[in-house]
């Protein structure tokens, strides 16, 4: 893990009205992408053991990433892998957190682009290209999670609008 940590993280953190069991629970669910990502065309599992679960996400564009699971604390969280099937992987903590009586999600990506390259060489692409893009995703898929545990539907596709990398073209 401290080799993914050679990136800047990208995370962002959002307030879920929801209790930290239903947010756990959905979260934590085999094929819960399939109800909650609005960039998700197709989320199914390889293997379901927690931490030793993989699961295949295919994007709308077709994008497919494969998820490695390397931690998972229930009730409170896990780490993954993300990335191609042979490509290059990106870290990710999802972690339920409770302040002031409200409960909160967030996600953290520490992504494999340009991580072995210098931080004053990497440091443009991330704050200008990188960062607004991944921090635009994240909003999304935190937002379609809130969506759905609000509305007990499934989220739609594009629901917060389409994103470059992800939407279908």
């Amino acid at each position: 893990m401290n080799q993914y940590k050679k990136t800047w993280p990208i995370s962002v953190e959002k307030e879920i009205d929801a209790s930290t069991e239903k947010i756990w629970n959905i979260i934590s669910k085999e094929g819960n992408l399939n109800l909650v990502h609005p960039f998700c065309k197709n989320n199914y599992a390889l293997a379901w053991a927690s931490e030793n679960s993989v699961d295949v996400l295919e994007y709308l564009n077709g994008l497919t990433f494969i998820r490695e699971f390397q931690t998972w604390t229930p009730g409170r969280g896990y780490s993954l892998l993300i990335g191609t099937k042979k490509g290059k992987k990106s870290y990710v903590e999802w972690k339920i957190t409770t302040r002031n009586k409200k409960n909160y999600l967030s996600i953290t990506v520490y992504t494999h682009y340009m991580k072995n390259y210098p931080k004053f060489i990497s440091f443009f692409p991330h704050e200008f290209m990188i960062k607004p893009n991944l921090k635009k995703y994240l909003k999304s898929v935190i937002g379609g999670i809130n969506y759905y545990l609000l509305n007990d539907k499934v989220v739609p596709r594009n629901y917060f609008g389409e994103h470059k990398w992800f939407s279908k073209k």
